[in-house]
């Protein structure tokens, strides 16, 4: 069987390596081509509404 300070270090393992993967994950997604696209079709639009407000 498996003793308890096993099972302990295989689950504070399992769970680093899950919360390493999850901010792995985010990363990578806010620093995609698709999320850098849209963010560049956002950014004339926001100065046009910025130049309207000025007139």
């Amino acid at each position: 069987m498996i003793s308890d300070n096993t099972l302990y270090t295989l689950a504070i393992f399992l769970g680093s390596a899950a919360m390493l993967l999850i901010v792995l994950y985010h990363f990578l997604e806010v620093n995609s081509e698709d999320h850098a696209a849209l963010k560049a079709k956002r950014i004339p639009s926001a100065q046009q509404n910025s130049g309207k407000a000025k007139s």
